[in-house]
């Protein structure tokens, strides 16, 4: 079934909106950051969620339900909500909690929107470091720090591993998924090998600052806000197999003129 595109104009007012809220949300996850007696649960899968965690994420679903009460929306922490108008809100209220409960500020609130099955916004904000990189299908990738004017986020020109930063996030993910050889072979071709892991290393990569990003593990609402963003400053997001879905389980960033090398060598 085909459907009409996305409106510029639907599109710049959710993007507007998933700042509003993303600048809310970051309050809320502040009041949380570095705070004594900061209570960690465990989920099902071990991972760790805290307070901030959920009460960013219910915080924006008030306010998307007062927005937008027909949007979709899907996230991390609570049930999805079904919608009638083609558009899907995706949340991550902290992606990378771990560098949150440890008091690192690398740590990202993650809104995305999908229009029928495309991401076409996306917003990443950085609470701690009062950075945003945001984006909207056609729009182009914006990136502003603290009170400064916005500017124009664009991946950088690298086209050699040797010239190139590689960001990753834990490295035992590599091993468990059987690709140790494939990380090893990053790091030591790359100029610059670092774990500055999760969104964080992805708007490196759409700023221009790394120039690859590999995840091994990755949901849904991990991916939905990067996709756009890395797509509209110019850079690529795509699963291992190098096509281009936020639903694999896995995800990189990369400059175009690395992709084809960098795929090759994970899917060696």
């Amino acid at each position: 079934m085909t459907h009409s595109p996305a409106t510029s104009a639907d599109l710049l007012t959710r993007q507007n909106f998933a700042l509003e809220i993303a600048a809310e949300a970051s309050a809320l996850i502040l009041r949380y950051y570095q705070a004594p007696g900061l209570e960690v649960e465990r989920k099902g899968d071990s991972s760790p969620v805290t307070e901030a965690d959920k009460g960013a994420e219910l915080l924006i679903r008030s306010r998307l339900a007062e927005a937008f009460p027909d949007d979709a929306i899907l996230g991390e922490e609570f049930p999805s909500v079904e919608g009638t108008t083609g558009y899907r809100w995706i949340i991550d209220p902290i992606d990378g909690t771990k560098s949150f409960i440890h008091g690192v500020p690398l740590f990202g609130t993650l809104i995305g929107v999908e229009f029928h099955s495309q991401c076409v916004v996306g917003v990443v904000r950085f609470p701690a470091l009062k950075e945003v990189v945001y984006a909207a299908q056609g729009h182009g990738a914006w990136w502003q720090i603290g009170d400064e004017q916005p500017r124009r986020a664009k991946v950088s020109s690298v086209t050699t591993l040797a010239a190139a930063t590689f960001c990753h996030t834990n490295p035992a993910r590599w091993f468990a998924t059987g690709k140790q050889q494939a990380f090893e072979t990053l790091c030591a071709s790359s100029q610059l090998a670092r774990g500055w892991g999760d969104c964080f290393g992805h708007m490196l990569v759409a700023t221009g600052r790394a120039d690859v990003m590999i995840d091994p593990a990755m949901n849904a609402w991990d991916a939905a806000a990067l996709q756009p963003i890395i797509e509209e400053a110019g850079g690529h997001f795509l699963d291992w197999s190098g096509t281009a879905t936020i639903y694999s389980g896995n995800g990189l960033s990369v400059t175009p003129g690395l992709k084809d090398k960098v795929l090759e060598i994970v899917q060696g």
